[in-house]
């Protein structure tokens, strides 16, 4: 097979690239942000100053370094962009319009496919890290009506969880945390009897999504099953086998 170079690349085999936070929280295997949560290489790009307070507050201001940053993923290779903040659906449109990949930056772009697995009167529970923050603006800016079959819960009041991500004391314990996700997600189920199906917003919450599922029962959507199943899409599995 004859191979060529592509001009101004120096490394191959990353097809998803992300755009990540400025935030200091030890990333444990699961999260979007460590390399080992997947099966395949992931390119990272950190955006300076786009920290988790400023995205919180839904700041706008540094929208041109996310392009930078994206159209610097795009020269280097990769086939598909995404980041590691559900509430970056804010800057979902500028980063989009501005390369020629595939983007997918919120987890909450799952929505449209979950809601066709719904029975009527059926509810989506989504988890997020600020329940205050993630309102119907962040919704319609991934092009998701923020109607009655989705209901909200924040980990804002979490101890473990706060401390870890917006304090940024620089450890977490994961049995804490998710004992607080697992309490989270039951509280919102026994307030809202009609969910079959979650999600878990925030790119910190993957590696709790299996003591979700074994508490609840119930199908957990994250960003990694967002992420796997772009992959899918640009990266084919070639079958072999036999009849």
């Amino acid at each position: 097979m004859l191979y060529h170079v592509k001009p101004g690349q120096v490394s191959y085999g990353e097809a998803i690239g992300m755009l990540l936070l400025e935030n200091y929280v030890p990333f444990v295997p699961g999260d979007t942000a460590n390399a080992s949560s997947y099966s395949y290489p992931v390119r990272f790009q950190r955006v300076p100053g786009f920290t988790v307070e400023r995205i919180m507050a839904h700041d706008m201001s540094l929208v041109e370094e996310l392009v930078e940053a994206a159209v610097s993923l795009q020269a280097e290779g990769v086939r598909a962009i995404t980041g590691d903040c559900g509430f970056m659906a804010l800057y979902q449109d500028r980063i989009a319009s501005n390369v020629d990949v595939p983007v997918f930056l919120s987890s909450l772009a799952q929505i449209s496919f979950m809601r066709t697995l719904l029975k009527p009167g059926a509810q989506i529970g989504i988890v997020t890290a600020n329940s205050e923050s993630l309102d119907a603006s962040v919704f319609d800016s991934i092009g998701v009506s923020f109607d009655d079959d989705l209901v909200v819960a924040g980990l804002e009041n979490c101890p473990s969880f706060y401390g870890s991500v917006f304090e940024e004391n620089g450890s977490i314990d994961t049995d804490k945390v998710e004992k607080e996700v697992v309490t989270v997600v039951q509280q919102l189920i026994d307030s809202h009897p009609n969910i079959t199906l979650l999600l878990l917003e925030c790119s910190l919450l993957p590696p709790y999504g299996a003591a979700v599922r074994e508490a609840t029962g119930l199908p957990v959507f994250d960003y990694i099953t967002m992420i796997d199943y772009v992959y899918s899409a640009v990266v084919k599995r070639k079958f072999s086998g036999f009849m």
